[in-house]
């Protein structure tokens, strides 16, 4: 499997499907290129993906990024992902990821070629006035407190509950939870990048000049700002389709894979 030096950081790669049309998939915080497998592969046939682990995740290197810098890491992944392209794009993306992979495409859309967005977390596109934000918010305020007292394993456990597959935190090995616990300083300058969008990527008149065909996917018993986020980021592109996938919470590429393969799909074939 590949592995290089890409923006100052060592990531490793993989690709899924032999397709002329080029890919790149771009995972969910604390996941791993390996997520991608299942929902790629039954697309082998139109496109060569590349689905690369972020810093400190799967098998690329720690990020060494600073945590106080407001959207660092997205700034890093974005710098990443758009290393990977030579020519116009199937973009997707997966919660964090779909954050990144819109923000390539606002800041390039002359890059993709469709864009699939899945259980898109940017929830500075929503009003700070909607009751479901608020709520979240707050929960977000609780995890902030958390980290500012160092309490590093209940924010870990916090944040698996509220958007991982549903695994009870105890039925995790030793070493994974040790692990997420270590990345919540990362985790949190991601989640505060999704509230408060340093990179703008939902400034006035930037996701309407996305022309690309774009499908947004969300998942019927996911966080109840996930629906209003995707109709929020849709209200805005001029091409889009929105999609729920029933019995499907946020990680729909692990727990769905077969639903995103036929979206995907379907996304590829309008563009």
């Amino acid at each position: 499997m590949p592995r290089d030096q890409r923006q100052g950081a060592e990531v490793f790669w993989q690709s899924f499907g032999q397709g002329e049309r080029p890919a790149i998939a771009i995972h969910c915080t604390l996941g791993s290129s390996n997520l991608w497998a299942k929902a790629l592969t039954p697309l082998g046939q139109q496109i060569h993906a590349v689905a690369f682990d972020q810093p400190s995740h799967g098998q690329s290197a720690p990020w060494r990024g600073d945590v106080s810098e407001p959207g660092g890491f997205q700034t890093q992944v974005t710098r990443i992902a758009a290393s990977f392209i030579e020519r116009p794009v199937d973009l997707i993306g997966h919660s964090f990821g779909a954050s990144v992979a819109l923000r390539i495409a606002v800041g390039a859309p002359e890059a993709v070629r469709s864009l699939t967005l899945i259980e898109p977390v940017l929830f500075a596109a929503l009003p700070e006035d909607d009751p479901d934000w608020q709520d979240l918010r707050a929960k977000q305020d609780h995890f902030e407190q958390l980290m500012e007292a160092g309490d590093y394993e209940p924010a870990a456990r916090g944040f698996m509950r509220d958007w991982g597959t549903g695994q009870p935190w105890d039925s995790y090995s030793e070493t994974q939870r040790e692990r997420f616990t270590a990345c919540m300083p990362m985790v949190e300058n991601i989640s505060r990048a999704n509230f408060e969008d340093p990179a703008q990527i939902a400034r006035p008149d930037g996701i309407e000049q996305i022309d690309a065909p774009a499908m947004i996917i969300h998942g019927d018993r996911s966080p109840a700002t996930m629906p209003k986020v995707a109709e929020a980021i849709a209200a805005r592109l001029p091409d889009v389709g929105v999609a729920c996938v029933e019995g499907a919470g946020h990680m729909l590429p692990a727990t769905h894979p077969e639903q995103c393969a036929s979206l995907i799909a379907a996304n590829l074939e309008r563009s």
